[in-house]
């Protein structure tokens, strides 16, 4: 089999705080092929952003420290230097950040700032430069893009910004964009629109995509696969399918259980008890146990690992695959059985 497009294997990131350590990433390990789109969910604070963000080299070094294994086209972006690591920003990896009005600058015309991602990392005039960003608005579906590449960010809609962020993230044709909560903000129509633009410039480039987001239902929209991140670890890493259909942490069956689904109108919605753990303080054991319904002795005291355990799909859950099957079997007729 060819080489995954990126790996990560064991990344521990830490930040030194006044309080203490703070474990945001906890040994984390995933890949993404070429072509594929993988999902990243988890309420805030499980290490979602985090992770990317040090994958991409954009954390202070002086307070922070990254272990482990990051290769990317075969090259450990973590053993690289900062000026390495600057060139395959935006060259190899793309990146949307959730915000594009904190992202664009206000006093530059939009196509200003794309030009200069280009001429940044490619030798060319500016002339050459600003019809690539042109045609890379086109692409991304802004009409009239030579008159739009002159407008300033706040002369556009939100959608709009959105996309002249992905413009500037794909405008080198990177191997791999990493999209950080593209759709925040935005009402749910061009939320759609965004989300079908990603996925028709995944399959048209060629990509792998990688799609943070804390919506289930942003993820199940475009991801193949689906990682489900809980205190700086991965709980559940699948297909969509086995995450979203057969389910095998609890704490994904927790996540599922308070949204409402599509027909199903006096379906009860069940929130997760409790809060996320302090990352200073993680508990032993599970980090899930202290809000988990289905917790018992082993929980408390060892960190399962993420594994299969028969289900077919990882998970780092201590109950056995039969169990699992059983308990999330009853809690789905429970919860249809159960109207306000």
């Amino acid at each position: 089999m060819s080489e995954p497009l990126l790996e990560v294997e064991d990344l521990t990131v830490q930040f030194r705080t006044h309080d203490g350590i703070v474990r945001a990433v906890d040994g984390l390990s995933f890949t993404v092929e070429r072509g594929e789109s993988l999902g990243v969910v988890g309420e805030s604070g499980s290490g979602k952003s985090v992770t990317f963000m040090a994958i991409m080299g954009l954390l202070n070094r002086d307070y922070t420290l990254i272990e482990g294994e990051v290769r990317f086209n075969g090259y450990d972006l973590l053993a690289m230097s900062d000026k390495e690591r600057r060139a395959i920003r935006g060259d190899g990896i793309g990146m949307v950040f959730q915000d594009p009005m904190t992202s664009l600058h206000p006093m530059y015309r939009v196509g200003t700032q794309i030009v200069e991602a280009v001429r940044t990392h490619r030798d060319v005039s500016k002339d050459e430069a600003w019809a690539e960003a042109v045609e890379m608005l086109r692409l991304v579906g802004i009409p009239s893009p030579k008159e739009r590449a002159r407008s300033y960010p706040h002369e556009m809609s939100g959608g709009m910004r959105q996309r002249v962020m992905i413009a500037m993230g794909l405008v080198l044709r990177p191997d791999l964009l990493i999209a950080d909560e593209p759709t925040t903000a935005l009402d749910v129509t061009v939320q759609a629109q965004i989300l079908d633009l990603i996925d028709d410039l995944k399959r048209e480039l060629n990509i792998g995509v990688v799609l943070i987001s804390h919506s289930l239902g942003v993820i199940a929209d475009v991801c193949q696969r689906v990682m489900v991140m809980y205190a700086g670890r991965a709980v559940e890493l699948g297909s969509r399918n086995e995450v979203f259909l057969t389910p095998t942490h609890p704490y994904t069956w927790g996540l599922l259980e308070s949204i409402p689904r599509v027909g199903a109108d006096h379906e009860r919605l069940i929130p997760i008890s409790g809060s996320p753990p302090s990352l200073i303080h993680v508990p032993p054991g599970c980090p899930f146990n202290p809000r988990c319904p289905h917790r018992f002795e082993p929980c408390d005291r060892d960190r399962p690992a993420l594994a299969d355990r028969g289900s077919g799909h990882l998970d780092a859950c201590h109950l056995t695959a039969e169990q699992k099957a059983d308990i999330w079997g009853a809690r789905e007729a429970g919860r249809t059985a159960a109207t306000p």
